[in-house]
C-alpha cells in the first residue's frame, strides 16, 4: 500500500493525476448489411464468458481486502572488561614506589532494545475500468473515487494487473489477487489538518535533544 504525506500545512493536498476513468474504443463505422444476423461488432459475447468485463473501458469492481501486521524487535548488549598492575622491585631506586598506584582497570557495558508494531486494515468497493488488456490475459485497472464532504475532500485510488480468468460473474476480484496494486486513500480540509502536527510543534521536535 501507498501511503502520501504532505507536511507544509500552507499545501493543500490534491489528487495525484493518472486515475481518470478510461474511455472504450471508438465503435468502428458500421459494417454494410449483407443480410447475415451474426455482427460481432454489435456487442457479441460467448455464452461461456456471459458479460464479464473483458474489453478496454469495461467497469471492474474491486473489493479492497487489505490487512497487514508488522511487529519487529531488536536488542543487544556488550560489556568488556580489564585490568593492568605493575609489580615494582622491593629493593633499588624504584623500591619506592607504590604497588597499589601501579594498578588500573576499566570496565564499559552497553544494552540497548526496540520495539515498533503497525497494523493496518482497508476494506471496502471501488469500481475502477480496464485501461489496457493484454496477450496474456491479464489486464491493467485504475480509477478513483472522490467525495466532496462538508469539511474537505477524501478520495481512493487504485490501479494494477488483475488476470481476466479470477473476475467473477459480476465482475469483481480481491484487492488480494491484483499485481502490482497501488492504492492511496488520503483527504484534505479541516479535519485533515486537525489530525496533522503543526509546523512550530514539528520544528521544536526536530532540534530537541531529548
Amino acid at each position: 500500500m501507498l501511503v502520501t504525506l504532505t507536511t507544509p500545512v500552507a499545501a493543500k493536498p490534491k489528487p495525484p493525476a493518472g486515475f481518470e476513468p478510461t474511455l472504450p474504443a471508438a465503435p468502428s463505422a458500421p459494417r454494410a448489411a449483407d443480410g447475415a444476423i451474426f455482427n460481432a461488432s454489435a456487442g457479441y459475447a460467448p455464452l461461456i464468458q456471459g458479460h464479464r468485463a473483458r474489453a478496454v473501458g469495461d467497469p471492474v469492481t474491486i473489493l479492497l481486502v487489505e490487512s497487514t501486521t508488522t511487529s519487529k524487535s531488536a536488542g543487544s548488549k556488550t560489556q568488556r572488561g580489564g585490568n593492568a598492575s605493575i609489580t615494582p622491585p622491593t629493593a633499588g631506586p624504584l623500591s619506592f614506589l607504590n604497588p597499589d598506584a601501579l594498578k588500573a582497570g576499566s570496565q564499559s557495558s552497553f544494552k540497548g532494545e526496540g520495539n515498533a508494531s503497525q497494523t493496518s486494515s482497508l476494506s471496502g468497493e471501488l469500481a475502477v475500468t480496464i485501461a489496457e488488456v493484454r496477450p496474456n490475459g491479464t489486464a491493467l485497472v485504475r480509477g478513483e473515487k472522490r467525495l466532496l464532504l462538508s469539511q474537505g475532500q477524501e478520495w481512493i485510488q487504485f490501479s494494477g494487473i488483475v488476470r481476466l480468468a479470477d473476475l467473477d460473474g459480476d465482475s469483481r476480484v480481491l484487492s488480494s489477487r491484483v499485481a502490482d496494486a497501488r492504492i492511496e486513500y488520503a483527504g484534505n480540509g479541516s479535519v485533515q489538518r486537525a489530525s496533522r502536527e503543526g509546523w512550530l510543534s514539528k520544528f521544536f521536535s526536530m532540534i530537541s535533544p531529548f
